[in-house]
């Protein structure tokens, strides 16, 4: 379960694609495993601002809830709305069906403190 290589991560298992100016943001293969099944995605509105480490969001499953931390601060351009009706997406294609908000960066520094895919996969060993 290794994390895709062009990918930054967070240490609360948010992972973030650079697109430009903006950055795609969803969680990764290793939290919704830990998760288990997905049952239900709560996301902030487009015009959210998102504050680095601070709540956006939730991920309900049939084990827990948990919150979901912005790993970057900005404004929400765009929210995947196929998660309301398909949460199941998280489980079965994380890094692809299941991103979960499109961030206009405020200070696109914040996306190089994140870790890349090997510091990730080393920090989840640990755990």
């Amino acid at each position: 379960m290794s994390a895709p290589k062009e990918l930054r991560y967070s240490k609360e298992h948010e992972w973030v694609k650079t697109e430009g100016e903006k950055v795609r943001i969803g969680i990764t293969d290793f939290a919704q495993s830990e998760l288990g099944d997905i049952v239900f995605v709560e996301l902030p509105e487009v015009g959210d601002e998102l504050k680095v480490n601070e709540p956006f969001g939730s991920v309900e499953s049939v084990k827990t809830v948990s919150e979901l931390y912005a790993p970057v601060s900005g404004k929400v351009v765009e929210v995947n709305e196929e998660l309301s009706d398909n949460p199941e997406f998280v489980n079965e294609s994380p890094y692809e069906n299941a991103w979960m908000v499109v961030v206009e960066l405020s200070d696109a520094s914040e996306v190089d403190s994140l870790m890349d895919s090997e510091q990730y996969d080393e920090m989840v060993k640990e755990d």
